[in-house]
């Protein structure tokens, strides 16, 4: 109880320092649909909307003060909507880590967790399209032939993820996430022929040798955790490549904005994942799931809860993560994932008491620096 009470005060003082130390500018794109390549929606912040009264209040002495007074409030009801969203972004990522890692350690059975997560998200999108709170995206079955190689790289990333966290410490899975930066730029020169400056390459270094002093001293290593990460992180790029590749400049369906093609990508990458799923773990999840509530660790309704918290915050995190990203520039955006990177890994500290060597700490830290001088560096490029 102590621990999560530190990683819900971690989390807010983090959202803080991202969120609240940058106030909104005047047209921010959404971040998160550049990721999937679909249309940004341009958020426009008012800049003076003057009513009547305060025409009025315009023309006679003081008025200045009270535009003042209104557009200061207006600043501040925004800023502190961006800061409820980072908060919720990193409470639910810290929340999906940390109730992943119990999950696995109580089943080993990554493959079936990773789909019971993915799944989850059906169960949150499917009655928003069913009520009509949000419009249904029509896609025809060139739409979906088109969908389907992103779908396979969005699976890539999340059985990766799982594997790495249940083979390995939550720290350490995040510590090699945070190279993909190094596998982007090369998915990006070899299939895109993409060459970028000097600059962007050189952030690339820290990076590097970042993971690999982290990976040398990291206390609980493991070539499965190693190679798992990795393959999150070559799927996530090849993701974007893929997207810039066959989505740029085509229309895909209707109503298919960022949040939307989230949705049918999670509902495409549960229908891979069950076949494949069930070929390498079979139906040993079922009789293992006995096992450990006949152990008396937990009782049906605690394993199953858990089980569904986990794919619950996975979702939403990805959900809020829109909102948040949305809002922002990508300065803030950039420093928003490098600090969230960071609270993740000191609440799984936290949380599982997991010991990290000091050498462990500064290369994760280099690392991580690394991926914002590469972020910076990316956003400087694309001005």
């Amino acid at each position: 109880m102590l621990a999560m009470k530190k990683i819900v005060l971690l989390a807010i003082a983090a959202s803080s320092a991202s969120a609240f130390a940058f106030s909104p500018r005047a047209s921010v794109g959404n971040a998160a649909a550049k990721s999937f390549n679909v249309p940004a929606v341009s958020k426009q912040f008012p800049a003076s909307r003057t009513s009547p009264s305060t025409s009025m209040a315009l023309s006679s002495t003081g008025g200045a003060a009270a535009v003042a007074e209104e557009e200061s409030g207006s600043n501040l009801m925004e800023t502190l909507k961006v800061g409820s969203y980072f908060a919720l972004w990193y409470l639910f990522n810290i929340g999906y880590n940390i109730y992943n890692k119990q999950a696995l350690n109580a089943l080993d059975f990554p493959w079936t967790i990773a789909t019971i997560q993915m799944a989850t998200g059906i169960l949150y999108f499917a009655p928003l399209w069913l009520l009509g709170l949000r419009k249904t995206p029509k896609l025809s079955g060139s739409d979906l032939k088109t969908l389907l190689p992103i779908a396979l790289c969005h699976t890539g990333v999340h059985v990766g993820a799982v594997i790495a966290l249940g083979a390995g410490a939550v720290s350490f899975a995040h510590i090699v996430k945070a190279s993909e930066p190094v596998v982007t730029c090369a998915a990006n020169a070899a299939l895109l022929g993409e060459v970028l400056p000097a600059k962007v390459y050189a952030t690339l270094l820290p990076i590097i040798g970042g993971v690999a002093i982290a990976s040398m001293k990291e206390l609980s290593f493991t070539f499965l955790a190693l190679a798992a990460a990795m393959l999150s992180n070559v799927s996530s790029s090849l993701r974007g490549v893929l997207s810039k590749k066959t989505m740029s400049g085509k229309k895909i369906g209707e109503n298919l904005d960022a949040q939307n093609l989230y949705a049918v990508l999670t509902a495409m990458s549960t229908a891979i994942l069950i076949p494949m799923m069930l070929a390498i773990e079979g139906t040993g999840f079922f009789p293992a799931f006995k096992a450990a509530v006949a152990a008396g660790s937990f009782t049906n309704k605690s394993l199953s809860t858990l089980l569904l918290l986990g794919g619950a915050t996975y979702y939403l995190y990805n959900e809020v993560a829109f909102l948040a990203l949305g809002k922002v520039n990508p300065v803030t955006h950039a420093v928003g994932n490098t600090i969230k990177r960071v609270v993740i890994i000191v609440a799984s500290v936290i949380a599982f008491k997991t010991p990290m060597s000091t050498g462990s700490i500064i290369g994760s830290s280099i690392a991580i620096f690394g991926t914002l001088l590469y972020s910076l560096a990316m956003n400087s490029v694309k001005k």
